[in-house]
Parts: C-alpha cells; sequence; structure tokens
C-alpha cells in the first residue's frame, strides 16, 4: 500500500489548486491512504497559514471530500503545527485530526527556510545554527503533543552544511522523538529544493532505522503537480535502509502498512 499524508491546500496562502485536484491526482498514482496537514494556525507569521476563522472550513472541506472519493481512497484530517515556544495553541493541539506533524521552520524566529530570509545566513555560525535547530526538533519532541515528525533536517535546504557530523547535532534529537514514540516521515520536498535531497537524508535515516523508529512518507505538495514527485525515490531509500512498513493514522492511533 501506499501512502501520503503530507500535503496543503490554498487556505495556507501558498499552494495552487483544489482539493479535489489534488485527491484526483493521488487516485491517478495509486496511492491509497493521502492526507491533508495544512500549516496550523498560529499567532505568528499569520501570512503562510490558515487563520484560527478557518479551521472549520478546513476540516469540513476535508470531511466532504473523504465522503466523496471514500470508494476510491482513504483520506485522512491533518495539521503541519510549527514548533514556536509561545505560539502554539490548544484549538490546534487538542484538535480533532488524525494526526499532527511537528514541524521546526524557525529558529529564533527566524524562517531559516524561507528564501525571503537567506542572506541571515551569512551573519550565523553555520555549525550554530545546525545544532539550534536539532535543539527545537528536541524540544518538539519531548513536549509529546505531535505523531509526527516533519522533514527533519529541514535545516539544509538551501545547502548551508555544517563542518560537524550531522549525525551527531542530531543524535539528542532522535532519542527523543524515540523515546516520544513519534513517526518519522521521509519528505520528498527537498527533491524541489536548492539542497536536492530528501529529508532526511540516508546518514539520518539509518540512524533512525537503528533506534528503531518507524517512517511515513509525504509529498508535502504545494501544487497538484507535487503530489506523489519523488515517492520512487523515498520508497527506494526506505529499502536500502531496512524499513518495510510505513505507518498511517486514525484518530492519532497509528497502524503500520507494508510498502
Amino acid at each position: 500500500m501506499r501512502v501520503d499524508l503530507h500535503n496543503h491546500t490554498v487556505r495556507c496562502n501558498h499552494a495552487t489548486g483544489t482539493i479535489d485536484e489534488y485527491i484526483q491526482k493521488a487516485i491517478s498514482l495509486g496511492i491509497d491512504i493521502y492526507g491533508f496537514s495544512e500549516h496550523a494556525p498560529m499567532d505568528f507569521d499569520p501570512k503562510y497559514r490558515l487563520g484560527f476563522e478557518q479551521m472549520d472550513a478546513y476540516t469540513n472541506d476535508v470531511y466532504q471530500a473523504k465522503e466523496r472519493y471514500k470508494k476510491e481512497i482513504t483520506i485522512l484530517l491533518g495539521y503541519e503545527v510549527d514548533y514556536l515556544a509561545g505560539h502554539m495553541d490548544s484549538r490546534v493541539l487538542d484538535a480533532k485530526v488524525d494526526y499532527l506533524i511537528g514541524s521546526v521552520h524557525f529558529v529564533d524566529k527566524w524562517g531559516f527556510d524561507n528564501p525571503e530570509f537567506i542572506g541571515e545566513y551569512e551573519n550565523r555560525d553555520i555549525n550554530e545554527i545546525w545544532q539550534a535547530y536539532f535543539d527545537a526538533i528536541e524540544a518538539m519532541a519531548k513536549s509529546k503533543h505531535f505523531d509526527i515528525v516533519g522533514h527533519l533536517d529541514l535545516i539544509k535546504v538551501f545547502k548551508f552544511m555544517p563542518s560537524k557530523d550531522i549525525r551527531l547535532l542530531a543524535k539528542k534529537a532522535l532519542k527523543a522523538i524515540k523515546e516520544s514514540n513519534m513517526v518519522l516521515e521521509i519528505n520528498v520536498a527537498g527533491l524541489r529544493k536548492p539542497v536536492k535531497e530528501l529529508y532526511p537524508s540516508l546518514p539520518l535515516l539509518q540512524e533512525a532505522y537503528a533506534l528503531d523508529i518507524p517512517i511515513t512518507f509525504g509529498s508535502d505538495a504545494h501544487a497538484v503537480e507535487q503530489v506523489g514527485f519523488g515517492y520512487e525515490n523515498a520508497l527506494a531509500m526506505a529499502k536500502e535502509v531496512g524499513y518495510s512498513k510505513a505507518v498511517t493514522f486514525n484518530n492519532r492511533q497509528r497502524e503500520f502498512i507494508s510498502f
């Protein structure tokens, strides 16, 4: 079976295409379980996420699509939540969804993966940025609010790479992910970015496998043509490392499927 749990809608203000177009593309690719995980509302950086007043409409959109396509594909409801201390909201964390993806897009409120702010890399020590990022991933995992870790090594997006061993930089974060019983996504969006690499990298996925951290898959689609993009690359890497099962969710409860 094929699962794809990380996908967006126009409600995030930086995506294109209708929910039906995304689902129809997923069906055409033979995806069995398809999840919408819109950027959750937050009182910070509202430009790139839906508003609190849109939560009900988003939920209704997905539930109606779930019913329309129930004979062809399983549709799930989720959120991608930015882990940012002091800015997360119980309306999101306690929402009735199938899963929550916990992601880090900010280091000290700097949107490091946004091309608008790429110049800030010139003002920072790259090793320190990477460590601060993985410290935030560790804190996110320890919060126990989330089911899935979004794009584990997103900090590599613009290819500003550290001189230190990435596996050591991420060691505590991976341990926290394991201890919090979280699932790690293999996210293909990196193939579309300057780094041209899956999230996570092969060495980090090998570390996750050694810790018996389960995986799932995500297109991180913000456009219809991105649905399913790079899936074969992600599947091949997962199999190379030793994985044979992926996780899906139902009402925050995880289920394993073979691939």
